[in-house]
């Protein structure tokens, strides 16, 4: 099983699915990071990334903590991909396992970045997180560097794999047979009290197989963890406030941030906006709506009758519930993995192509483009081998999340959620019952926290045709910021995310408040 991540991640996958591929900027010749680099008057301060960082006076956290000094080398490969270019440094940032025994065991944060240019006075670093919860920041942000070029002129670069995720003591919970296995026996929209049964004993295997794979971090990689992780990484870096782009599930993050520590947020910007006032339930349900309305968006592009091409879908979905569809390999299009390969291409309006394709193959019989789509939604290599990113979302969202919907009350909503979509409302109705099914251990709030009085201003960027995280989010983010804090910019466009879509509205006002300190004014529309 595996929910509709909030990840930037799927809309690179959606731009590479369409053949725009982003790429890894070349060697700079830069050095080696250990000083010496085109930083510019800045960077050469004591205050400067390479510099002993001066300890934190009101910092809890060992000086140990707190002035370490981190050693930055070439990266090596991450998992299922190739070493970043010379431009990036690799290093490990030490925090508390348990921030409640600050002097007791630590574990490592796994961290990249790219030094500045130097074309312009170095600002500090930017830190990245761009989603999931469990999307690796040191594999992502390379692919994502060209985006950032203009920002990098005045900023270090710099992301990391939160706690719990790939390098930084990453959670796995099954092995890969055991994950296709249940791809194929597992119904995410049982029908029967047999199938039923089996999903929700393969929920229960799967946070029993967290527990054991992951054992002393299981409770310590909550979305506060991972914020008092980012303030201990500014305070390494030599910042004395945070500069940080969330994207996606990364805005909850930027949020939860901003709460603990609204006296150290600098320039902080949120896209692609998680509603902080929703619990899993309204999530499940805000991603119904987001998804249907993208859905209906891509009809309505194709001069289709929204509503008549989801009952056709509908309509190919029963068929694959009923019989699993051939492929030209020796696996089967279930429904399930359809659903999932329908939803990847909707992130980008550019694989709006691809999902007319796969649609009009499934039609005839052939079921390999959707499952070519689900597999990368998916994270599976053609040798069969699965990412563990969906392993660490659950354990992060099911540590933060203090909600235990029974089977009884998913039922019970099902109605509702086929109401807001008929094509995904199914599958998310069940999903609040099946994600976080007897989870080894409890929950910590209904909804984030993030209301942030004397925080600096915080600009909060909404899409208005955001499938996973709908634009009303946006608004919701900016007003729980508090007046003063959340600014929010609107785009009217399609896809998961605004900056960097193609709109030079949003681009250029997102880089202004970046690089300047301008403020939007609030409620700006970038249509």
């Amino acid at each position: 099983m595996q929910r509709f991540v909030r990840s930037a991640a799927l809309a690179a996958a959606g731009v590479l699915m369409a053949g725009l591929a982003v790429g890894c900027s070349s060697d700079d010749g830069e050095g080696d990071g250990k000083g010496g680099g085109r930083n510019g008057g800045k960077d050469a301060s004591a205050n400067g990334p390479d510099a002993t960082p001066k300890p934190d006076p009101s910092s809890t956290l060992p000086a140990s903590v707190t002035a370490q000094k981190l050693d930055w080398s070439r990266c090596e490969a991450p998992e299922g991909s190739t070493a970043p270019g010379a431009q990036w440094r690799c290093s490990t940032l030490k925090v508390p396992l348990d921030y409640a025994k600050p002097e007791g065991e630590t574990i490592g944060i796994a961290l990249i970045r790219a030094k500045s240019t130097g074309k312009g006075d170095r600002i500090g670093s930017l830190i990245f997180n761009f989603g999931g919860p469990g999307g690796s920041g040191v594999s992502g942000l390379p692919s994502f560097a060209d985006m950032y070029g203009s920002l990098r002129e005045r900023y270090d670069l710099v992301s990391f794999d939160p706690r719990g995720v790939a390098a930084s003591e990453g959670v796995r919970c099954r092995d890969d047979r055991t994950t296709q296995a249940a791809e194929r026996k597992v119904d995410l929209t049982p029908d029967t009290a047999a199938e039923e049964e089996t999903y929700f004993k393969d929920a229960a295997d799967f946070g029993a197989g967290c527990a054991r794979g992951a054992k002393k971090v299981i409770g310590h990689v909550s979305t506060a963890d991972a914020a008092r992780d980012m303030d201990v990484m500014r305070q390494v870096l030599g910042d004395d406030k945070l500069h940080y782009m969330g994207i996606s599930y990364g805005t909850e993050l930027g949020g939860t941030y901003a709460h603990l520590f609204p006296e150290r947020v600098g320039r902080l910007t949120l896209d692609a906006v998680v509603d902080p006032s929703a619990d899993s339930v309204g999530h499940a349900e805000n991603q119904a709506r987001g998804f249907q309305r993208a859905l209906d968006n891509y009809f309505t592009s194709l001069g289709q009758n929204p509503k008549s091409g989801s009952a056709k879908i509908v309509k190919l979905l029963k068929r694959l519930d009923a019989a699993p569809m051939r492929t030209s390999g020796d696996r089967e299009l279930t429904e399930s993995l359809a659903i999932t390969g329908i939803t990847i291409t909707l992130y980008s309006k550019q694989t709006w192509p691809t999902l007319t394709r796969a649609l009009q193959d499934a039609e005839k019989g052939d079921g390999s483009s959707l499952l070519q789509l689900a597999d990368a939604y998916n994270e599976r290599d053609p040798s069969g081998h699965y990412s563990t990113q969906s392993h660490s979302q659950r354990a992060i969202s099911c540590l933060d999340d203090k909600a235990r919907t029974t089977p009884e009350e998913a039922k019970q909503r099902l109605g509702r959620f086929r109401e807001i979509s008929p094509v995904f409302g199914e599958f998310l109705g069940w999903d609040t019952a099946g994600w976080c099914h007897d989870w080894p251990v409890a929950g910590q709030h209904e909804s984030p926290e993030v209301s942030a009085p004397g925080a600096a201003p915080i600009l909060v960027v909404g899409n208005t045709g955001d499938p996973a995280t709908p634009y009303e989010g946006a608004r919701k983010m900016a007003d729980e910021l508090g007046k003063g804090v959340g600014t929010l910019l609107t785009w009217k466009g399609e896809g998961h995310g605004a900056y960097g879509n193609g709109s030079d509205c949003v681009d250029g006002t997102v880089n202004d408040y970046l690089l300047t300190g301008k403020v939007p004014k609030d409620g700006k529309v970038c249509s």
